[in-house]
C-alpha cells in the first residue's frame, strides 16, 4: 500500500471515507489521529507563527464527518511516524488541478530564492519531478551537493588512532604496553595521528546516506545512493551525531561540506526548514508560504528593475514609526521595513507582498484586512520625501476571481495599488507591473 496523500493549501484532511471528494482528503483514522498529536507538539519559536498559521484543527457542525483538519499557509511535506507521507503544495492558480508537476516545479523555482534554502543549485531538469514527492526531491538535493563533494574528493584531516602495532610511530602508551606485549616483544602499544578521511562531516555523510537508503522508496535516489555509499569506503559511520556535528568545521578548504551539513541536520536530526520545534517521532520539511512568497518577488523584482538603473532595497529599514522620548535622550522605535522599496531620479515606488488569496465581495474589501492597509499608509507617509508621495504597492497572487488592479485613495493623497502577480506567467505580469510604475 502506497502511504501517501498529496494536497494544496486551504484543502481539509478528513477521517471519513465516505466524505471525500475534490476539496476532502481522507486520511485513514489512526494516522488523523497521529497528524494531530503532531500538530498540537508543534509550537512556534518566532513570535509571528503560531500552530493555527499551519494547520487548523476543528470540528464541524456535521457530526457524521467531525473532526477536520484544515491546511493553512505552510507548504512540504510530513511523514508520520507510521510512514504515512503527507505533501502539500502550494495553490496556484491558472494550473490544471490534475498537473501537480507543474505546481511542484514553479514551487521548487520559489523556493531557491529563499536565502538559507540548500537546493539553491538544484535543476529541476535532473529530476523526473512526476515519480517523486516533495521529500524524495529533498533527498535527490542532498544527493546532488554529494556528487560534488565526491568529484572535487573527500577531505581528510589528522585522526587520532590508538593500536597494538609492529612498528614505533607516535606516542608510546606505557601501562597499555606493558599489558598487552609482555609476550608480543614484537608489538608496541601506541597513540599517533593519521591522515585520513575519517573525519566528522564524512561519517555524518555516510550516516545521513544510509538513513536516506532506508528512507527512500526512489529507485533513482536508491542508485544514486548505492553508488556514492562507494566513496565512503574507508569512513566509519557517524553513532553520536551531536558530538560529531560540534566537531563539524567549516572553512575555505571544507567549504563543500557546508549545505550538506545543514541537509544532514535535517535528515538525521529531523529537523525543518521552519521556525516550528517539536518531538523527533514524525519528520517534516516545511515551508511559510507568505516568505516564499515574499523572497520569490523580491528576486524576480531586483531581477527585472536593476537593469532599468532602479534602486532596489530589499527589507528596507530606514525609518521608524515614533520615536521614544524621555528627558535624557529619544530613540526611534517601531522599524517600518516594506518588502520591496524602489528609487529612481524623483521617484519612489514601495511594493508590499502578501501571500493571500482576495475575494471579489467589494462590501467585504475584497478580504483586505485594515491592518494591511493602515501598514501601507504608514509607508507612503514615512518615505514621502521633498513633497514627493510615494507610490505604495500590494502585490497578492493572482487568482480566477481577483485579476484586475485596483486602487483605493484617501483624502491627503496617498494612494494604495493593488496588483496581482500571476505565478505561472511572473514575466508576463512584472512588465504590466514595470508599465504600471512608469
Amino acid at each position: 500500500m502506497n502511504k501517501f496523500i498529496q494536497l494544496k493549501e486551504l484543502q481539509d484532511i478528513i477521517s471519513k471515507k465516505d466524505y471525500e471528494d475534490e476539496e476532502n482528503i481522507y486520511l485513514p483514522e489512526k494516522d488523523f489521529k497521529e497528524l494531530i498529536s503532531f500538530i498540537e507538539e508543534f509550537v512556534g519559536s518566532e513570535e509571528e507563527t503560531d500552530v493555527m498559521d499551519f494547520m487548523k484543527v476543528y470540528k464541524t457542525k456535521d457530526r457524521n464527518l467531525g473532526t477536520v483538519v484544515k491546511v493553512n499557509n505552510y507548504v512540504g511535506l510530513i511523514q508520520l511516524k507510521s510512514g504515512y507521507k503527507i505533501e502539500i503544495l502550494p495553490k496556484i492558480d491558472f494550473i490544471d488541478d490534475k498537473d501537480k508537476n507543474k505546481t511542484k516545479e514553479i514551487f521548487l523555482k520559489m523556493l531557491r530564492s529563499l536565502k538559507d534554502f540548500l537546493g539553491k543549485n538544484f535543476k529541476n531538469a535532473d529530476l523526473k519531478i512526476s515519480k517523486m514527492n516533495l521529500y524524495e526531491i529533498f533527498i535527490n538535493m542532498y544527493l546532488s551537493d554529494v556528487r560534488v563533494l565526491v568529484k572535487n574528493g573527500l577531505k581528510s584531516t589528522y585522526v587520532v588512532k590508538e593500536d597494538n602495532i609492529k612498528f614505533y610511530k607516535g606516542k608510546l602508551q606505557v601501562s597499555q604496553h606493558i599489558k598487552m606485549n609482555l609476550v608480543h616483544k614484537e608489538r608496541f602499544y601506541m597513540v599517533y595521528d593519521e591522515f585520513l578521511v575519517d573525519r566528522a562531516e564524512n561519517k555524518l555523510v555516510k550516516a545521513t546516506l544510509l538513513k536516506l537508503q532506508k528512507l527512500t522508496s526512489s529507485s533513482q535516489n536508491s542508485k544514486e545512493i548505492r553508488q556514492l555509499l562507494i566513496a565512503f569506503e574507508l569512513v566509519e559511520t557517524s553513532t553520536n551525531y551531536e558530538k560529531d556535528f560540534s566537531k563539524v568545521s567549516i572553512d575555505k578548504n571544507t567549504k563543500d561540506y557546508a549545505n550538506l551539513m545543514k541537509w544532514s541536520k535535517v535528515f538525521l536530526l529531523n529537523k525543518s526548514f521552519t521556525s516550528f520545534s517539536g518531538k523527533v517521532s514524525s519528520r517534516a520539511i516545511l515551508f511559510p508560504m507568505e516568505k516564499v512568497f515574499e523572497s520569490y518577488i523580491a528576486q524576480q523584482v531586483r531581477k527585472k528593475f536593476l537593469p532599468d538603473n532602479w534602486e532596489v532595497s530589499i527589507q528596507d529599514n530606514g525609518y521608524h514609526l515614533f520615536v521614544e522620548k524621555n528627558a535624557s535622550n529619544s530613540r526611534p522605535i517601531f522599524s517600518l521595513k516594506p518588502d520591496i522599496v524602489l528609487k529612481k531620479e524623483n521617484k519612489i515606488v514601495i511594493l508590499d507582498t502578501k501571500w493571500k488569496r482576495l475575494i471579489s465581495e467589494s462590501r467585504k474589501n475584497y478580504g483586505i484586512s485594515s491592518a494591511d492597509m493602515y501598514q501601507m499608509y504608514a509607508y507612503a507617509k514615512k518615505y514621502e520625501e521633498n513633497g514627493i508621495i510615494p507610490e505604495v504597492y500590494v502585490i497578492y497572487p493572482k487568482t480566477d476571481v481577483m485579476k484586475e488592479s485596483k486602487y483605493f485613495e484617501s483624502n491627503d493623497g496617498v494612494k494604495v495599488n493593488i496588483f496581482f502577480i500571476d505565478l505561472v506567467n511572473i514575466e508576463k505580469s512584472l512588465e504590466e507591473l514595470n508599465n504600471m510604475i512608469k
